[in-house]
């Protein structure tokens, strides 16, 4: 795994290229502490930089930026391509210099060309290419989007890398806010892609290339592959077979891919949390290893948010060699001053700060680690697929009147007064009906009213704010996810609808954004087997029913689990790995949050809504509403944006940590 970044310039300025490479370069060394390597071509105003994690071919002869055999290609290269020694064995009458993938993709493009090989290529890929006969440069982003590759114009040079803390250091760099991308944010924890945080950047989507034939030229961006076109031809031609029979060719597509991501020169491991996919993961990786795995788990002391326990559990059934990390609430909460430096747009899924921590856990005994991520994409997992659909199915009955006058109804009631209303009642009900937060589930319900189609119901479940121009002055909303779900209208069932749509745009720009930066911060390499494209594909050939049965999600993963891992020490509520941030906010990270907060500190870029901000913030500090979604949105966002703006003047970087622990401090378990 590495970082990349690069230009190219219609007209030198006055600094050194080289420095500016190296500049670019260094910010990027966590991303490839091992080797760093640049390449300035005068003759076109060209310049890449590459930093290098050693994963496969540890030697010099992995070094980057790298050139073909022919002197047609270089290229600079962040990811893996899992099948490279087939596509090697395939290039015959190669005088092979080493023994890496990058190697193998320069000689795949010379036999073949770029689309024909990337057709080949099983893999997480960013690449930047430049080709020296036809004097073009393409950037490229692998199907799903685990690898990120940002681009755009800085006073009209071209430029691009792995982060924007590499744009940060290029000359000039102004970081002009793009309001409707903050808009965006707020709505979705956020930015999706193709937008960015700064004006005329841009994220490359997965599966795209983009083609740029001179620097002063506009780039063109097609797409190789796509989730779109994956699930209509993967609908097109259906699967028909036993369950029995689909639950085993599942089966062995899944050892396949894990398999594959096995393949590594350094230590490997594995997240296990304990649930359905990183469990079956697990498994999967220990059925093939003549040794105990190495699996990997956070755990709290709080029992709401600890699945530890659960992951040892199953770490114990199948014999891995497991160590899990105890961390205290302020463990968790000295992350949070860490979250500009990893996250360089402002990033909001609170579930950022485990995923962190257990990538550092995992870094101190490996440097690769396999994760489970892209199940519930692909197989139904998320809850919200079962809620949106039956409350579609409820709220379609009612009248308009009565849906607005029902959410005017529960929104004149403060949750705190709906709770002790509740709290009455609540013994005498069945155990599975003693909810908790009854107050704020009820708000959040009322929300859903107005919804007057199974898209609006799916956009207010995916929002943390339903108005977030409400928030941030002078923007207009860019319609990006709802637009989405409008190009997967022909899929006939709603579920499927859902999935679609998080998997082009939850996934990659949230899921898979939090996994590549935590584990990128501190050098390790994240690898996502249920996310092989061949898996993806399959998976869209499967009928409904064999990944929703019985109100229950996975249906078919969980069959194949149960093969490993007893049905009992799975079967159990969907727990995530969020963060009480309610409570936070509310007590230890409260100070913290009131000197974000000023007014001074929201007019000063005068983005932002003041009187908006400030009024949810002492609603939630009284309880009269629970509004830490949007509050931590807002948070985050400052803390960003202070960040950021320190960066770019080119000012010193981040102080120590409040109370000057570490955010790794914990007790550290080794269980057999």
């Amino acid at each position: 795994m590495c970082g990349i970044a690069g230009f190219w310039q219609s007209k030198q300025g006055p600094e050194d290229p080289r420095e500016i490479l190296e500049r670019m370069g260094t910010a990027l060394v966590r991303r490839g502490p091992d080797d760093c390597g640049y390449l300035w071509d005068s003759s076109t105003g060209l310049g890449f930089a590459h930093r290098r994690l050693a994963i496969l071919d540890l030697t010099a002869e992995g070094h980057q930026p790298m050139r073909s055999a022919s002197g047609r290609y270089s290229i600079v290269f962040n990811g893996e391509i899992f099948n490279f020694q087939e596509i090697r064995a395939e290039l015959d009458n190669v005088a092979w210099r080493g023994h890496c993938d990058t190697e193998v993709m320069l000689e795949a493009f010379d036999r073949w060309g770029l689309d024909s090989a990337l057709r080949r290529f099983v893999g997480m890929f960013a690449f930047a290419l430049w080709d020296y006969h036809e004097r073009k440069l393409w950037l490229v982003r692998d199907r799903l989007g685990i690898k990120p590759l940002y681009y755009g114009r800085v006073h009209g040079d071209f430029v691009f890398a792995s982060e924007l803390k590499a744009v940060w250091k290029y000359p000039a760099f102004e970081g002009a806010i793009n309001r409707d991308a903050l808009a965006l944010y707020m709505r979705h924890n956020y930015v999706p892609s193709p937008h960015c945080i700064y004006r005329d950047m841009h994220k490359l989507q997965p599966g795209c290339i983009l083609e740029l034939s001179a620097a002063d030229r506009e780039p063109a961006v097609r797409s190789f592959w796509s989730a779109l076109d994956a699930a209509r031809q993967g609908l097109q031609a259906p699967l028909a077979g036993k369950d029995e029979e689909l639950v085993e060719e599942l089966h062995q597509r899944l050892k396949a891919a894990v398999g594959l991501r096995m393949i590594a020169d350094v230590p490997l491991g594995v997240f296990l949390s304990g649930g359905v996919d990183s469990s079956l993961v697990v498994a999967l990786m220990q059925a093939q290893s003549s040794r105990p795995v190495k699996t990997f788990a956070i755990g709290f002391q709080e029992g709401g948010y600890n699945e530890a326990r659960h992951a040892k559990a199953v770490a114990e059934r199948l014999g891995t060699e497991h160590t899990e990390l105890y961390v205290t609430p302020q463990d968790a909460l000295n992350v949070v001053p860490m979250l500009p430096g990893i996250y360089d747009e402002p990033f909001a899924d609170s579930s950022q700060i485990p995923t962190y921590l257990v990538s550092k856990l995992a870094r101190s005994r490996v440097t690769v680690s396999l994760s489970g991520d892209g199940g519930d994409e692909l197989f139904a997992g998320y809850n919200r697929y079962l809620f949106a659909k039956r409350l579609w199915q409820s709220l379609s009955r009612l009248p308009t009147a009565a849906q607005k006058l029902a959410a005017a109804a529960i929104h004149s009631f403060p949750p705190a007064e709906i709770d002790r209303a509740y709290g009455y009642v609540r013994p005498l009900l069945p155990r599975k009906h003693r909810w908790l937060a009854v107050g704020d589930k009820a708000h959040k319900l009322a929300d859903f009213f107005p919804c007057d189609s199974p898209e609006a119901i799916y956009l207010q479940a995916l929002s943390h704010s339903s108005v977030p121009s409400g928030v941030v002055l002078n923007a207009r909303e860019p319609d990006t996810v709802s637009q989405v779900m409008r190009e997967g209208a022909w899929l006939e069932n709603f579920e499927d609808r859902m999935m679609l749509t998080d998997l082009r745009t939850y996934l990659p720009d949230d899921i898979l954004t939090k996994v590549d930066r935590a584990s990128m911060a501190v050098s390790l390499e994240a690898r996502v087997p249920l996310l092989d494209h061949r898996l993806v594909e399959f998976a869209w050939r499967l009928p409904l029913g064999v990944k929703i049965r019985h109100g229950a999600s996975k249906w078919i993963l969980r069959q194949i689990l149960y093969r490993y891992v007893p049905r009992q020490m799975i079967e159990r509520p969907k727990m995530g790995f969020a963060m009480p941030i309610e409570h936070w906010l509310r007590g230890p990270l409260r100070e913290w949050a009131e000197c974000l907060l000023p007014q001074e500190s929201l007019r000063h870029p005068g983005l932002l809504n003041t009187e908006a901000v400030l009024k949810m913030w002492r609603e939630h500090l009284s309880g009269a509403r629970n509004w830490q979604g949007m509050l931590w949105n807002v948070l985050v966002f400052q803390q960003w944006y202070l960040h950021a703006k320190t960066q770019v003047s080119g000012s010193s970087p981040d102080g120590p940590l409040p109370g000057g622990r570490r955010a790794d401090e914990g007790r550290i378990v080794a269980a057999a």
